[in-house]
């Protein structure tokens, strides 16, 4: 599969997804089949929102791709190494930076949320916020604009991060031997839009 075939993957699988017409799989087969070999062609990095599972929205089997969720979908040192691994060792042919609408790590980082471990989460979300137009009044929860402009600048990020923090994922891209590339997926809708 060519990092285009597996982008088109991705892009087909959500519009079955969105249409009702997920592919019938066999998962009790697909556990033998991949048990020893699975081979995986795209890793998505997304939230750990209950509502994103890559897997379904994206209607893809087992082992068919590699899932990095944490909250707000982050770039940090383990992230970006979990990424290197599926690239470099894997076989993956595209990564997928990938937010959602209303996500509550936005929304907790829009407040200046302050709990426990996970304000050092939340801290690493500030930037997203503080490049959103300061012409935009409101920023905080409670304006869903600003969120969606918060939730879309920090996906942005996250792809220029790999790219200015991994080396090895940067040659591979300029290379065209992967594809990196970013989208919004709407909890209302299911849809995922790329950039």
């Amino acid at each position: 599969m060519t990092s285009a075939q597996a982008f088109q993957t991705l892009k087909d699988g959500n519009q079955r997804f969105l249409s009702g017409k997920m592919l019938h799989r066999n998962f009790p087969e697909q556990v033998k089949l991949t048990a020893t070999q699975p081979d995986p062609f795209a890793a998505i990095l997304t939230c750990m929102d209950s509502r994103t599972p890559p897997e379904i929205i994206f209607d893809q089997g087992l082992g068919d791709i590699f899932a990095v969720r944490i909250g707000g979908n982050i770039i940090n040192e383990d992230v970006l190494g979990s990424l290197e691994f599926t690239a470099k060792y894997a076989g993956v042919r595209v990564i997928l930076a990938l937010g959602h609408t209303e996500c509550a790590a936005i929304k907790g980082a829009c407040d200046n949320l302050q709990a426990g471990n996970m304000t050092a989460l939340l801290q690493k979300l500030k930037p997203a916020i503080n490049a959103v137009p300061q012409s935009i009044e409101t920023r905080n929860s409670r304006n869903p604009m600003f969120i969606s402009g918060v939730s879309e600048m920090n996906v942005k990020l996250s792809l220029k991060e790999i790219m200015e923090k991994s080396p090895l994922l940067k040659e591979l891209i300029d290379k065209k031997e992967i594809i990196l590339t970013g989208g919004l997926y709407d909890v209302h809708t299911g849809e995922v839009t790329f950039y």
